[in-house]
């Protein structure tokens, strides 16, 4: 973690980004019913997955970085479920290539929290 000078080095951020902007891509293909509806919450909840990030980044300990990396996890599992409840809706195919991206995306935040935690002790 020391080598790393800005959030936008961590590969976890970077492919958040990613993810993001493959949700809003995906989302252009639902509905225009569900614009104000499943579509606003999911873009919600998938931006702030790298946002806290970001925010944990630039906080002054490791515990706090770790607490934003938490709130990271949760809304990448906000998403992982709207990502479900759009697909049970017929709005999204389950191959759509998002569950494989978010799946990474929630182990890498696993394993950065891990290592704040061991090197805080």
């Amino acid at each position: 973690m020391a080598t790393i000078k800005n959030y936008r080095e961590l590969e976890v951020w970077k492919l958040s980004m990613s993810f993001v902007e493959a949700i809003y891509k995906t989302l252009k293909t639902f509905p225009p019913e569900e614009r104000y509806g499943i579509c606003d919450q999911i873009r919600r909840a998938a931006v702030s997955v790298p946002s806290n990030i970001a925010e944990g980044f630039g906080r002054d300990t490791p515990k706090e970085f770790a607490y934003f990396l938490s709130i990271a996890r949760g809304s990448l599992y906000e998403v992982m479920t709207q990502l479900e409840i759009a697909s049970r809706l017929g709005y999204l195919a389950q191959d759509s290539g998002l569950y494989p991206q978010a799946e990474s995306i929630g182990k890498m935040l696993n394993s950065l929290k891990k290592r704040l935690a061991a090197s805080s002790h």
